[in-house]
């Protein structure tokens, strides 16, 4: 029965992760994702499903309270002149099932239906970290891992084998032969470090609809890159005239009226990695979203001169995320076209609308940086 069961919930988990397949593109655009995240968890609204459920059925006679009747008659449909006021509609009921789903099974989702590849990990192959994980069951073990169900179960069979079981009378009483505790085992692992910085204009012309895209955006980035590193750090810029770091929060609300110069932003990211990630040591990503839109032809070469000398040399990826704005004039992402297209770690991406996010994502992360 416990398999049967088992085998029936894992059908219905892959019935799941294909509705969620199927609307993938509008979880990601829409922020239905990101508005449910919990710490491990993210809830998702599965539309379309039919869920099982009983259904009595009319043997003629009449319902308990309805009539004769005994105590446990099934009820039934009642008669026709006593359906209630209005009428019976002929159309589906729509079902909204909300499911939960782990941040790995999320993330495992997005990468078959986006066709990412894995990500090869540099950095600390030399140092190994141990990780437990629980493999199997035992006969022996502490008292704090003993495996309640398996216990019983094992208890259930003894009696049922040996005659002492009996169903009108249901007792189950487990023995020591009758113990199971979980098992585990402790694995060697190569530990790698990651950091993503993210870097964002801050300036007038961003508004609140271009920094939800980025906030969307984020969100898939970081689940994907979570699902591939144990540890993930992350660091946020925001710049207008001029850079500084903030927290996640302060991230996607912070708006100024100043200028752009988008060198700020790149000197302070490179300064960052110099510090405090070593290249060797640490896997090293780096996003900066903005309108486009730069002080100065002066101050794109300078970024220029920062990008060649300072990021792309250390980076694993260097993305580049244009979002569309009435007020921004859109050269950057041309200017970086032209001049560093012969660094294959640099990806660039231009993102008119929510919709895009989902092509944008795919463009950052397809090449397994």
């Amino acid at each position: 029965m416990l398999m049967h069961i088992d085998n029936d919930h894992n059908r219905f988990r892959q019935i799941i992760k294909g509705k969620i397949k199927e609307n993938l593109r509008k979880y990601i655009s829409n922020g239905e994702m990101v508005g449910r995240k919990g710490k491990d968890l993210v809830s998702i609204p599965i539309p379309q499903i039919d869920m099982p459920r009983f259904r009595f059925g009319d043997n003629g006679q009449g319902g308990a309270g309805e009539g004769d009747g005994n105590p446990g008659d099934p009820l039934g449909s009642g008669d026709d002149g006593d359906s209630g006021m209005g009428q019976a509609g002929n159309e589906a009921g729509r079902h909204l099932l909300e499911v939960e789903l782990t941040l790995d099974e999320l993330a495992e989702i997005i990468g078959e239906e986006l066709e990412l590849p894995n990500i090869q990990p540099k950095g600390k192959k030399n140092i190994v970290s141990s990780k437990d994980k629980y493999t199997g069951i035992s006969k022996v073990g502490p008292e704090s891992l003993r495996h309640f169900k398996r216990t019983f179960r094992e208890a259930l069979k003894r009696q049922i084998i040996s005659g002492q079981f009996s169903i009108n009378r249901p007792q189950i009483v487990p023995i020591r032969e009758d113990f199971r505790y979980r098992s585990w085992k402790t694995t060697s692992l190569p530990e790698s470090n990651a950091v993503i910085i993210y870097m964002m204009d801050v300036s007038g012309s961003m508004w609140d609809e271009q920094k939800h895209i980025v906030r969307l955006e984020t969100f898939w980035l970081d689940t994907w890159l979570r699902h591939q590193y144990d540890g993930l750090e992350t660091r946020f810029i925001v710049h207008d005239a001029r850079a500084g770091e903030v927290d996640r929060e302060t991230f996607f609300t912070l708006r100024e009226n100043g200028g752009t110069v988008i060198s700020s932003a790149y000197e302070l990211c490179a300064h960052m990695i110099e510090s405090d990630y070593p290249p060797e040591e640490w896997n090293i990503y780096t996003f900066h979203f903005s309108d486009g839109d730069n002080w100065s032809k002066e101050d794109n070469q300078k970024c220029l001169a920062i990008l060649r000398e300072r990021l792309l040399p250390r980076v694993n990826l260097f993305g580049y995320g244009q979002v569309e704005s009435t007020y921004g004039s859109g050269e950057f992402l041309d200017f970086l076209d032209q001049n560093l297209e012969e660094h294959d770690n640099l990806i660039l991406s231009f993102i008119p609308n929510k919709e895009a996010i989902y092509d944008s994502i795919k463009d950052f992360l397809g090449k397994g940086k």
